[in-house]
């Protein structure tokens, strides 16, 4: 079965002049000529994403949208009409925000949060920017330290309201943020705590417990490597300057170096870190 606005593995059942068919137990799906990918061939099954062309037909493309359907992403309005606004979402054919499916009047040029859903009317992919409706915290897919996708969803007095998998809602707090973010942001986390009574959700960005240790562990092994066994940052340094050279909150970075001490990996001193040799010495 086809799904529409979605990736299909789809079987080349015949070759025009225009492209390729691809087998959908029908008629067959347009593969644009411009679209094939090289070496392609009749018999050969391929991954396409489907949708409707301009005529209302589905059509498949190799080329890669900046969503797919259920996916709640940031696209840019690059037209407007009476009944609606387009929006660029990476394919040849832009997607449409119905006037009734935005929450203000979209501007060209602008950039706004949407699903991208399914019309029920007409069976063709559509945008819109009423999302609160798709998302519930009444029955939880989700537990504590679970690692998630994350997207901010808009600023509050204590954080931003972040998107969990594109089903939930849960809230990133200002003092776990260590960079700039904004509306529309992605990025990967996990779950911190979640608050039975109301199944309200705290979560973090990045991973949770000793996955973070270990990634961490080997960012900060792999910079020491890149500069001579050694760096000029230790506990004592700016959180700020921490953020920037390691990509990591100052808590998560004195508990990796602790970590590193402890193994006699690294000494921790006055200028910074240093890595050791074998033998749990400066290394020249």
């Amino acid at each position: 079965m086809i799904k529409v606005g979605e990736y299909n593995d789809l079987t080349i059942s015949r070759a025009v002049d225009f492209g390729f068919y691809l087998d959908d137990g029908k008629d067959g799906i347009l593969l644009p000529k411009r679209f094939i990918p090289e070496g392609a061939k009749v018999g050969d099954t391929i991954r396409v994403f489907i949708y409707h062309d301009g005529e209302e037909r589905l059509i498949a493309t190799t080329q890669k949208p900046k969503g797919v359907l259920g996916d709640i992403v940031k696209l840019n309005v690059v037209s407007v009409t009476p009944q609606g606004a387009f929006m660029d979402w990476g394919l040849m054919k832009d997607i449409f925000v119905p006037k009734s499916q935005q929450l203000q009047k979209m501007i060209p040029n602008g950039s706004y949060l949407v699903k991208i859903v399914l019309d029920e009317q007409t069976g063709r992919i559509a945008a819109t920017e009423k999302i609160d409706s798709f998302l519930s915290n009444e029955e939880l897919t989700v537990k504590e330290l679970e690692e998630v996708s994350l997207t901010v969803y808009r600023r509050t007095d204590i954080g931003y309201v972040v998107i969990i998998n594109n089903k939930h809602t849960g809230v990133i707090h200002h003092n776990e943020i260590f960079r700039n973010i904004t509306s529309g942001d992605t990025f990967n986390g996990f779950i911190k705590k979640i608050y039975p009574r109301e199944n309200k959700i705290d979560v973090v960005a990045g991973k949770p417990g000793y996955k973070k240790v270990e990634d961490e562990t080997t960012k900060i092994l792999r910079l020491l490597d890149e500069n001579n066994g050694h760096l000029s940052y230790n506990d004592k340094s700016d959180p700020d300057e921490i953020y920037d050279v390691f990509g990591m909150s100052k808590k998560t970075f004195k508990m990796t170096i602790g970590n590193l001490y402890k193994q006699r990996i690294i000494s921790i001193e006055k200028t910074g870190i240093k890595k050791l040799d074998t033998n749990g010495q400066n290394q020249a």
